[in-house]
């Protein structure tokens, strides 16, 4: 009997081994879960509820920040070989990051009357060229051409009250944007002042959290929190002007994640 456990383990089905490949499975059950929290948006959308519809992509949007280091440091594709993480993550991502929102603006009329269909349609099919580009990302880790984020830009049309015409402007732009090779940083992912971004990132989505909570229909979030507003906006403008500067100054050598 132990002849035979030894060559069970020598054939990589030791109990190490079954932990690593059983943690890689778990890595993409949470990425998968990313898909019950866009369904609940959809049920918020549904229901007319925009402020949860936004709370639930944020959770979509906090699996998705956390999935890929969990994959990495479990190394899932060597664990997990017969399974694409990337793919799943993909799926998910456009759900979440773009027809969902393209919904929204839909919905609850973010854009003028009769344009709803146009910028959807807009959205999702510019959005389709980001998910299909095989240079997504530059050698430090930026996202090249706007990455399809619009549960962020709807966010931002939320918190900041922007009109229906600025709205539809700002649709009009970034879709222009994902095809230009200008830098957006990811925020987990680029090295270069990387505890600094992390902090301003848990600061960011702090009060993001809180202006959507304590706003409502009758108090926006400048009116319900203005000092958790303005933090919100400087945190904003942080990552603006790192995307502008990495944009401007000279390519960098490829940076490990």
């Amino acid at each position: 009997m132990s002849d035979a456990r030894t060559e069970h383990e020598k054939a990589g089905h030791s109990p190490p081994q079954r932990a690593r490949v059983a943690a890689a499975w778990a890595v993409h059950a949470f990425t998968a879960s990313g898909v019950v929290t866009g369904l609940l948006a959809i049920a918020a959308l549904i229901a007319g509820d925009l402020r949860l519809a936004l709370l639930w992509l944020g959770a979509a949007l906090i699996i998705d920040g956390f999935d890929g280091p969990m994959a990495r440091k479990v190394r899932v594709t060597e664990y997990a070989p017969r399974f694409d993480g990337a793919v799943l993550d993909l799926v998910i991502d456009y759900l979440t990051y773009t027809v969902i929102p393209a919904l929204l603006i839909y919905r609850f009329g973010l854009v003028p009357d009769g344009w709803g269909i146009p910028a959807a349609a807009y959205i999702m099919t510019t959005s389709l060229y980001c998910f299909g580009n095989r240079e997504m990302k530059t050698a430090d880790n930026y996202f090249s051409g706007f990455p399809a984020t619009w549960n962020l830009v709807v966010l931002y049309f939320y918190i900041a009250g922007s009109g229906p015409w600025l709205n539809l402007a700002v649709i009009a732009a970034l879709g222009i944007l994902t095809f230009v090779p200008l830098k957006f940083i990811h925020p987990f992912r680029v090295k270069t002042l990387r505890p600094l971004t992390l902090a301003v990132t848990a600061l960011w989505a702090g009060a993001t959290f809180w202006l959507v909570v304590a706003s409502a229909a009758a108090t926006p979030p400048l009116a319900a929190a203005p000092a958790v507003f303005w933090t919100w906006v400087a945190a904003s403008l942080y990552f603006l002007g790192l995307c502008v500067w990495r944009t401007a100054a000279p390519a960098k050598p490829a940076e490990k994640p």
